[in-house]
């Protein structure tokens, strides 16, 4: 037996039997990403014990970015344990037993995966949830003229290779760039999509643990720049991102709500399928229920309530697919695809479900639905991207056929309107996807 394995079932061991010796108290670890534990994570805590019929009775900071949340129903007492040192602590916590829930502003890694297979498979969709939506703006001083970049030349300033604002043409100065530390998800997530593995961040970056320390630096300092949670742009100026063959976009509710903005990210909380906690499992179930959208919101996350939004149609788009989406809205839901396949992914498999409780509202029944499928350039062979796309739109029209909807309008298109570059793996996954209009 190996001393992970030890390790995690003394834990177990050690907390099944508190729990028993203290039948008036109830015990609940979460621990992990900065950019949810901060201000979401316990804000969902507040709604998840009112939701129980308890009240707070004490909140306090124990100690640097960890939370204590005591709250009282009768005679049962319930405590709530927040950590919020980086998405990395989550995973390595679950491994030593410290924590029921994990917090991660990125998906977890393969590696990590097998770390805790003891627990289960941790990314099943019994362990997996995505609670939010979070877009990681590149934020610069409202003074700074600029007013988007190419994620290559993002890249180059934050490795250092264009060191001075000069540059870019604005006046001769030199560029303070501003990161998180290496805990965070949030970097994990900016070095996968913007610096790529072997690339190193500049060795004269400041570093910060909190996103909302990085903002305000970033705020007051002219020549600097940053990247942060969408929640966090507070006083400074968030740029549009684009890549070679797509639109500038800037970051808001529906460019990562759909997650066609380029750094648009998922918020998770994970499970371990072995030695759940029923209490773990009872407050993430409410963090991706209905009620819990409006506190996403509410603390500047965006969350995966379905909206409607009269798009700009790109001149570029099919000349089938203008004519089709003339007068139309999009809802702000995308449903991806694992590659080179028509399987949904974790998060597709509960929007198809929120997508079915969206069109059966009394004021959606009579709407008429579009479905729209695309796929990356290089999906097996480049010509099955065509199929792929078709075969994608059908898998939701399916789905909503069994359910008594029916969409007047399926098409594939290919891989056209690329939302990010197909050199990418993560960029190919955005481009897999099946847009929804409705008229």
């Amino acid at each position: 037996m190996t001393k992970q394995l030890i390790a995690v079932i003394s834990a177990f061991i050690i907390s099944t039997q508190l729990f028993a010796a203290t039948s008036g108290s109830e015990f609940l670890r979460i621990h992990g990403s900065n950019t949810i534990g901060a201000k979401l994570a316990p804000a969902l805590v507040y709604g998840w014990l009112k939701s129980d019929g308890f009240q707070v009775k004490k909140d306090e900071f124990t100690a640097k970015e960890e939370r204590l949340i005591v709250a009282k129903k009768g005679n049962l007492t319930r405590t709530i344990e927040i950590h919020a040192h980086g998405s990395s602590t989550s995973f390595r916590d679950f491994a030593s037993g410290k924590t029921d829930v994990g917090m991660a502003s990125r998906r977890i890694k393969a590696k990590e995966i097998r770390n805790l297979a003891t627990l289960g498979k941790m990314d099943s969709k019994d362990s997996e949830y995505v609670i939010a939506l979070d877009g990681l703006p590149v934020i610069v001083n409202k003074k700074n003229p600029l007013v988007k970049l190419d994620i290559r030349t993002i890249k180059n300033i934050f490795t250092g290779k264009i060191s001075n604002w000069s540059q870019l043409g604005l006046p001769a100065a030199p560029i303070h760039v501003y990161a998180r530390d290496n805990n965070s998800g949030t970097y994990d997530t900016f070095k996968s999509l913007v610096l790529g593995k072997k690339t190193p961040l500049v060795k004269t970056a400041k570093r910060f643990e909190s996103n909302s320390r990085l903002s305000a630096a970033v705020a007051k300092d002219i020549n600097g720049i940053g990247f942060t949670g969408l929640a966090y742009i507070a006083k400074s100026k968030p740029l549009s991102i684009y890549d070679e063959g797509t639109r500038a976009l800037k970051p808001n509710e529906f460019t990562v709500a759909t997650e066609d903005y380029l750094l648009a990210r998922r918020l998770y909380m994970y499970l371990p399928e072995k030695n759940l906690h029923p209490l773990a499992k009872a407050f993430v179930h409410y963090a991706i229920s209905q009620q819990a959208d409006s506190i996403v919101s509410e603390n500047g996350f965006v969350s995966q309530q379905i909206n409607a939004y009269r798009v700009r149609i790109p001149a570029e788009a099919p000349r089938e697919y203008r004519q089709f989406t003339m007068g139309a809205v999009r809802l702000s839901i995308n449903i991806r695809f694992d590659s080179g396949s028509v399987k949904l992914d974790n998060k597709a498999r509960q929007d198809v479900d929120r997508l079915m409780a969206y069109l059966q509202q009394p004021e959606n029944s009579s709407r008429k639905i579009l479905l729209f499928g695309f796929a990356d350039r290089h999906e097996v062979i480049p010509f099955m991207s065509s199929s792929f796309s078709v075969q994608r739109a059908d898998v939701v029209a399916n789905y909503l056929s069994k359910h008594g909807i029916h969409p007047i309008r399926v098409r594939g298109y290919g891989h056209a309107l690329p939302v990010a570059s197909n050199a990418t793996e993560k960029g190919r996954y955005k481009n897999r996807r099946v847009e929804i209009w409705m008229m």
